[in-house]
């Protein structure tokens, strides 16, 4: 085979819009950037096509090395491309049918399959579940948005790489909750403020986890409270596209970073992928960081979200591959675990790739093990074409 080549391009098109959720451009107007990643010599009628939330994974070793094996990849950055501050999880939907349509008419790709990396892993799931059955008409902060009539093209197969449940129950298992008022953030509960020099240490006792655990769901649902009250105050007086930007501080505070024996795997206890988790929490690009109204019900409210990770996989019937990576930082094996376990069928399949990191940096020779699963796993599905 020959080299690898990315060629980049672009997708426009036009969307009603109430206001603008995304910096510059012409109002009603959506554009995508795309890259192929393709074997010079690829003759490929199958495209694994990636998208993730805030996009930026063309670069990924895993990528490169899929397209060394001769299968295409396409990755289809949505509108919010490296900023999820107001970011619509149904828009990012479209923007991925929009991306999915385009391949197969570009490059005439006979067989699309879903390359969920991380928080495409979702993303792969929501998109699948709405192309198969398509059933929503408005966002969760009840805006008209009708994927029923979007023309999504469902996908041949799913391979959910290093991936989580959701963006919503990641936050909610990472979020601070010993944040008891969002107006004074950094007046804190000692007994669950686990960064504390006098909080609690692990190892962590099953009784302290389970009080954790409540108090972060609760943590979630208070700012869900304030959001929807805020949105219909807006609303009652008249101002049905105003919005509201807001900051949430202490969300990187998951017991299992700092405890081991929590959801066990290879990976480095008192690390997490953005580093030393004490400082991630509240530093500048912890999840959730600045959000809008509807964007926090769309991708970050834990019963408001309609990309439910768990419940979209269990609406799919399309086959599935779970790849977990057992050294990874992000993405811990009970995230791999239990989408394997939603999926409501048994065209089914869960690989570990043994000592990866979440982005293969550190173990790079993995990302060629990585992609041989997936290829064998495409070729076993009879997915090559």
């Amino acid at each position: 085979m020959g080299r690898v080549r990315r060629d980049i391009y672009g997708i426009g098109y036009s969307e009603d819009q109430a206001f603008k959720d995304t910096y510059g451009g012409a109002g009603g107007t959506v554009f995508l950037e795309c890259v192929r990643i393709a074997d010079e010599d690829s003759r490929s009628k199958t495209a694994i096509v990636f998208s993730h939330p805030v996009g930026g994974g063309t670069f990924l070793p895993m990528i490169s090395a899929l397209a060394r094996t001769g299968v295409d990849c396409i990755y289809v950055n949505p509108r919010y491309r490296g900023n999820d501050s107001a970011l619509v999880m149904e828009k990012c939907v479209r923007d991925l049918g929009a991306g999915i349509a385009d391949a197969k008419e570009r490059f005439g790709y006979e067989t699309i399959i879903l390359g969920g990396w991380s928080g495409g892993g979702s993303l792969s799931l929501f998109y699948q579940d709405q192309a198969e059955t398509p059933t929503l008409t408005h966002t969760p902060a009840g805006d008209p948005y009708d994927l029923t009539a979007a023309g999504l093209v469902p996908a041949d197969g799913i391979m959910l790489l290093a991936a989580h449940v959701s963006r919503a129950v990641t936050l909610t298992e990472w979020i601070d909750p010993s944040i008891m008022d969002e107006d004074n953030p950094f007046a804190r509960d000692p007994s669950l403020d686990i960064y504390a020099a006098v909080g609690p240490k692990p190892p962590f006792s099953e009784d302290f986890l389970a009080r954790y655990r409540e108090a972060q769901l609760a943590r979630n649902r208070r700012i869900t409270d304030w959001v929807k009250q805020t949105l219909e105050d807006l609303r009652t007086r008249g101002e049905t596209a105003m919005e509201r930007g807001f900051v949430t501080h202490g969300t990187m505070a998951d017991p299992r970073f700092l405890d081991p024996a929590i959801d066990p795997s290879d990976r480095r206890p008192g690390e997490c992928y953005l580093g030393e988790p004490r400082i991630v929490n509240d530093g500048p690009v912890g999840l959730a960081r600045f959000s809008t109204l509807r964007s926090w019900l769309s991708q970050w409210s834990h019963d408001d979200t309609n990309a439910d990770g768990l419940g979209n996989a269990a609406r799919v019937s399309c086959p599935v591959l779970v790849v977990s990576n057992t050294a990874d930082l992000a993405c811990t094996p009970s995230h791999a675990q239990r989408l394997f376990d939603a999926v409501g069928h048994d065209r089914k399949t869960r690989k570990d790739i043994d000592g990866a990191d979440h982005y293969y940096i550190e173990t790079p020779e993995l990302a060629g093990q990585a992609a041989r699963v997936c290829r064998d796993w495409l070729e076993g599905e009879s997915l090559l074409a």
